[in-house]
Formats: C-alpha cells, sequence, structure tokens
C-alpha cells in the first residue's frame, strides 16, 4: 500500500465534504479527475477463482482496488495541481469492469483554490 507522501497527497487537501472547516473557497478550478485501469494476471484470476468458490474475502482483489484507487487519487491530485488547485472537494470513487479482465477505477472531485479564513480561523480555535 503506497503512504500518503508517496502519492503526492501530504500537503494537498482532499475531502469529500463541499467544504473545508477554517478556509474559504478563492477559486475554482472545474471537475478533475484521475483514471486507472488494472487486470490481474491469469494466474491471480485463477487464484482468486478458486478462491471464490469456498466464499470469503478475495485478498488478491482487495489488494488490486485498494492499489488502484490510490493511484487514481494520486493522478487526480496530478491534474488538479496543473490547473492550479491547491485542494479536491467533494471527492469519490467510481469504478466498473471492462470486459472479464479489467477494472476502471476513476477518482473525481472539483479543483478550487481555498485560503485560510481568518474570520473563522478564530473561531474554530477557540474551541
Amino acid at each position: 500500500m503506497l503512504e500518503n507522501d508517496e502519492i503526492g497527497i501530504k500537503g494537498f487537501i482532499v475531502v469529500t465534504t463541499n467544504y473545508v472547516p477554517g478556509n474559504k473557497i478563492v477559486k475554482v478550478i472545474g471537475p478533475t479527475f484521475g483514471i486507472i485501469v488494472r487486470s490481474r494476471g491469469i494466474g491471480g484470476n485463477i487464484v482468486a477463482g478458486l478462491r471464490g468458490l469456498v466464499g470469503g474475502e478475495i485478498n488478491e482483489y482487495t489488494v488490486m482496488l485498494t492499489e488502484a484507487r490510490e493511484h487514481a487519487i494520486q493522478r487526480m491530485i496530478e491534474n488538479a495541481k496543473k490547473e492550479g488547485a491547491n485542494a479536491i472537494l467533494d471527492m469519490r470513487f467510481d469504478s466498473a469492469d471492462i470486459g472479464q479482465v479489467m477494472t476502471e477505477v476513476v477518482a473525481y472531485g472539483t479543483g478550487v483554490v481555498i485560503e485560510e479564513d481568518q474570520s473563522k480561523a478564530d473561531a474554530v480555535s477557540l474551541r
């Protein structure tokens, strides 16, 4: 699994909400996304298929999809930075199967430029 600093999240705000407490949006950059398509090799599909026969979690696919989400986030951040954003709001994931062996994972959100809202920062620090 990748660490936050390895995928470029460190110092970049990504939230699933439509605001960041204590900050104000000064510019909306617009939609941003990161996409990755992954496939397990034939060996991985065979092992996963055998595990599927007995039930339970199929760890090979869990690891693959977790890594795919992390890479999709990384690409989304890279795209947002290129457009001048310093944060992404309302981040979501979507995924779809392509054929029977590939999975597409998309991370998307709204790229924005935010800055600390001094009037709210004082109120937040009092709590």
